[in-house]
């Protein structure tokens, strides 16, 4: 990003994993905001050892995270839903970030030929228990062949990954010519962001080190020749981020409270569109 551009936005703590404080530039140009300052990609591992970092364990120890894999289940039939919508010549999909690899079984169950990108060493292992030794380590997705891909998706990925533009173009070499982007990430215009400010749970830095706005996530795609053909949101998360930023903001999870925030902001977002996730359909322009 151009350092010219750039403004303070805010300052956010990892309520997570270190405590650390981090601030939020915002780029004026491309509209989104960059975790500052960002750890090293050899450094950016110990931000998630955390036994709470929910998407790389299949875990259920209380309530919260059996909630969590009850939406879970949903969700996963309504991305399901959404790539079988799309008119492609065959079925090849690439998961990148697949966690433990939920999204490819329900997928290879329903005919697509499967594979899948996940760094971390105990998601891939799970994710292959269940779908069989096609789930990478993220290194390996250079090694992949181009323009075999009918659809690629990226599930609140695209958020963790340097180097933006770098990846954007791999997964353009990637897909074929007709081939759809999906790329699901938080959106910091959102009102239950606006409501949170610093306690909100989908900022997540260092992990997150981009947060996106409609227009961000047009201009970021729009560099590599993507056009956004479709949006579409993401409810639940409303609900589920809410819920956590309660429970930074106050020290506790008030589930009546964040039910309240989660709803008024869907609620709005019927009106502006700006739900707390966002589903983007991309494809070559």
């Amino acid at each position: 990003m151009s350092q010219a551009s750039n403004k303070a936005y805010l300052k956010c703590k990892d309520y997570s994993v270190s405590g650390e404080y981090f601030e939020l530039l915002h780029d004026t140009d491309l509209d989104i905001l960059e975790t500052s300052p960002q750890p090293k990609e050899e450094q950016l591992g110990q931000y998630y050892e955390s036994e709470d970092y929910i998407s790389h364990t299949d875990s259920k120890r209380n309530l919260f995270e059996k909630a969590y894999h009850v939406v879970k289940g949903i969700a996963l039939k309504r991305k399901l839903n959404l790539i079988n919508s799309f008119n492609t010549d065959e079925k090849f999909l690439l998961d990148v970030g697949c966690g433990t690899g939920d999204f490819l079984q329900i997928a290879k169950t329903n005919g697509w030929q499967i594979c899948g990108v996940e760094p971390d060493g105990g998601a891939r292992n799970l994710a292959c228990t269940k779908v069989g030794e096609v789930v990478y380590d993220a290194s390996k997705i250079n090694n992949l062949k181009p323009h075999s891909f009918d659809v690629i998706t990226l599930w609140h990925v695209l958020e963790h990954l340097p180097n933006l533009d770098t990846h954007i173009k791999n997964y353009k070499k990637l897909l074929k010519p007709n081939g759809v982007l999906v790329i699901a990430v938080p959106n910091y215009k959102s009102y239950d962001a606006q409501y949170y400010k610093a306690d909100w749970a989908a900022f997540d830095v260092p992990r997150h080190l981009w947060h996106f706005s409609q227009k961000g996530m047009s201009n970021i795609l729009g560099k590599q020749e993507f056009k956004v053909v479709k949006t579409l949101p993401m409810i639940f998360d409303a609900f589920y981020v809410s819920l956590l930023s309660e429970k930074y903001k106050s020290g506790k999870m008030n589930f009546i409270k964040a039910f309240q925030i989660g709803l008024q902001s869907n609620l709005k977002a019927k009106q502006t569109g700006e739900y707390s996730s966002l589903i983007y359909v991309a494809k070559n322009k």
